[in-house]
């Protein structure tokens, strides 16, 4: 069985979920495969560059259906990655490597819909003014450019209106400060194939771990132990 991590804004494939649901998916037999967001370039960073490499990956892999797992940005472009797959589906399209789950832990599902954390309006429009915005970096721990081209082709990508969705799991925390929790909910109200989980926690859904592995393997059917 091969799973694959999409992991969040500014971060890496070494985040500190990654390497946890890594190890304690190793100890199952379970490969997880961590793609690099940011490859080749940060500053390049678009939707569409990110659902196109997760698209290249899950082809490449063994035939058999293929669990996506994202966190924050990384659960924003699963979801548009299945998208993609199960409109190739719906059009009768042969996919060897069906993407048949999702697990999204605290999805920016409105990324490019309601304004960038952390920016004022103003300073929105200054970054699409400049082209580019320095940021930090969290997997590198530096600060690095971002063109605007990842929030103006992010409102290509429209998560609430997708109507078919495959069976997903959200696990959300109610103290998030990046991510609303109501939106979330407000994703999950309409959807009976999306379970929602909202955890005592924040953005990171550090608090407890085990808590998380629980969900996470139960949803998935693997043992998680």
């Amino acid at each position: 069985m091969h799973l694959v991590y999409l992991h969040g804004f500014a971060s890496s494939p070494e985040s500190s979920k990654a390497v946890f649901l890594r190890d304690r998916l190793a100890a199952i037999g379970v490969r997880l495969h961590c793609p690099d967001l940011n490859a080749p370039e940060f500053a390049t960073m678009t939707t569409t560059r990110m659902v196109e490499q997760v698209d290249a990956l899950v082809h490449s892999l063994d035939p058999g259906p293929v669990p996506l797992l994202g966190s924050s940005l990384g659960a924003f472009v699963a979801v548009h990655a299945a998208e993609r797959d199960g409109q190739r589906r719906r059009a009768g399209t042969a996919v060897r490597t069906p993407i048949e789950r999702l697990v999204l832990l605290a999805p920016a599902l409105d990324f490019g819909r309601r304004g960038m954390t952390g920016l004022s309006p103003a300073e929105l429009q200054a970054w699409r003014d400049r082209g580019v915005l320095e940021i930090e970096h969290y997997g590198t721990g530096g600060r690095v450019q971002l063109r605007y081209d990842l929030y103006a082709d992010a409102q290509r990508y429209d998560s609430f209106a997708i109507e078919t969705l495959v069976p997903t799991l959200v696990l959300q925390g109610t103290q998030d400060d990046i991510v609303d929790p109501a939106m979330v909910e407000r994703f999950a109200a309409d959807r009976p194939q999306v379970t929602l989980v909202m955890l005592d926690d924040d953005h990171q859904l550090k608090a407890d771990l085990d808590r998380l592995w629980a969900e996470v393997g139960a949803f998935l059917e693997i043992a998680a132990s």
